[in-house]
């Protein structure tokens, strides 16, 4: 296998379509496990866990992953992608632990929080090499990571369930998957391409050359430039991860944690789609870059739209199958107390439909670099998101909080579309001089 050259977008796209399935799979298969062998409170703790680390990670990682992969011009080098990463991850690890005792949520449930959070530094280690390898379109190697991480984290999360009924062992042993993925695959491999990179074609760097590579730069004035720039995209995905979380947070606050685990659970169905329209992104996002830093519109366009055509599609499938057979899901991943909530699944389909046609808008945004821009983007869809869940959340109970990501979502399609436009509006005519 030549590790230095690029597949084709439709390789790269199979590859990272197969990987996430798997993934994902795994994923959903922990959260079947925690309700299998446990109760919609233990579901409850476990994603609580999850909701509240996401947005700190994620707005410690910057998206430096996407700002690799749209590095299209190599203004920084790998080792200072990695050194960045691994400054801010330690960070997140501190925040998290104020976080836990600052809330003031009871022992386990801190416990499994923190144990998620250390889970999460893990893969944020392994995003950066991820970054690297996208960059270099070479997504067969990120699916391969998936492929392994997804199988080992289901179980040794099982494991830990099951031997001591237990959510935070079960968190204990998906922190150790991650670790045992980071170090024995990602590091390696991710080393091996970019020493394939260094080179000349047929050429092998030697073991002091690959160990240099890995080698994290920790030059105060790039590291402070690149964090600058990048910083608009930490709020962002932070403030995404705010928007998809808020009604988790509050419906544990309002509720309690068995009715966010009977939430948690059904909305997760919203992955399967999102499979598809992951890999397909994450696959073109290099691609759309070189097309805009190219001023090739045209291509822009047809790809855009292309991807937004299979979205659009995927999304009316969605909601199709959970009204036709929303109940006899439930009741066969779940338990039969999830399949009285089958109103609930259909909404939440809704929600997962519209934002499968309205994903790649994003994508294009990162695409064409366009990151402070999307800080308002945000704000503004997270305070809608915030409003209707405390307006809605009272009258419907759990349908609210799938009402209220309907809306925002709507919402943060037409904002994204205008970002799109303007862009496009730029670059057919470069004489226009306006800052996002």
């Amino acid at each position: 296998m030549q590790q230095n050259k690029p597949l084709t977008l439709r390789h790269n796209f199979s590859w990272t379509f197969v990987g996430n399935v798997v993934y994902a799979a795994c994923q959903w298969g922990m959260l079947v496990v925690l309700a299998k062998l446990g109760s919609p409170e233990i579901v409850g703790q476990f994603t609580l866990g999850l909701a509240v680390t996401a947005p700190v990670v994620l707005f410690t990682n910057l998206s430096l992953r996407e700002v690799q992969a749209t590095d299209a011009k190599h203004q920084y080098l790998f080792s200072d992608y990695l050194g960045l990463r691994l400054l801010l991850t330690g960070l997140a690890l501190v925040a998290i632990m104020v976080i836990t005792v600052v809330t003031g949520y009871h022992q386990e449930t801190s416990l499994v929080i923190l144990l998620v959070g250390l889970s999460k530094a893990f893969e944020a280690i392994s995003d950066v090499f991820h970054g690297m390898i996208q960059q270099h379109e070479r997504m067969d190697c990120v699916a391969v990571s998936l492929m392994i991480k997804g199988p080992l984290s289901l179980l040794l999360l099982g494991i830990g369930v099951y031997i001591s009924g237990s959510v935070a062992w079960g968190a204990a042993g998906l922190a150790v998957a991650w670790a045992i993925v980071l170090i024995s695959y990602d590091i390696p491999n991710g080393a091996l391409i970019l020493g394939y990179a260094r080179t000349a074609p047929h050429e092998r760097s030697s073991k002091r050359e690959l160990m240099l590579a890995l080698r994290p730069r920790w030059h105060l004035k790039t590291l402070t430039k690149l964090a600058w720039f990048a910083l608009p995209l930490g709020f962002v995905t932070m403030l995404f991860s705010l928007y998809v979380n808020i009604p988790r947070y509050l419906i544990e606050r309002y509720l309690g944690d068995r009715e966010l685990g009977i939430f948690a659970a059904i909305a997760y169905a919203m992955v399967v789609g999102n499979i598809v329209v992951n890999a397909l992104g994450q696959s073109a996002i290099p691609r759309l870059a070189k097309y805009y830093a190219a001023g090739d519109g045209l291509a822009f366009r047809k790809l855009l739209l292309k991807l937004v055509g299979i979205g659009v599609l995927l999304g009316a499938v969605a909601v199709l199958v959970a009204v036709v057979a929303g109940k006899e899901i439930l009741t066969l991943l779940y338990q039969p107390e999830y399949a009285k909530h089958t109103d609930l699944f259909v909404l939440l389909m809704v929600a997962a439909g519209i934002n499968y046609g309205l994903y790649f808008l994003g994508d294009a945004m990162i695409a064409v670099r366009h990151f402070r821009i999307q800080i308002p983007l945000y704000i503004g869809v997270t305070t809608i998101s915030a409003i209707c869940c405390f307006w809605l959340l009272p009258i419907f109970g759990l349908k609210g909080a799938a009402i209220a990501l309907i809306i925002a979502t709507i919402v943060k399609g037409a904002l994204s579309s205008g970002v799109i436009i303007h862009a496009l509006y730029k670059l057919d005519n470069p004489k226009i001089n306006s800052e996002l």
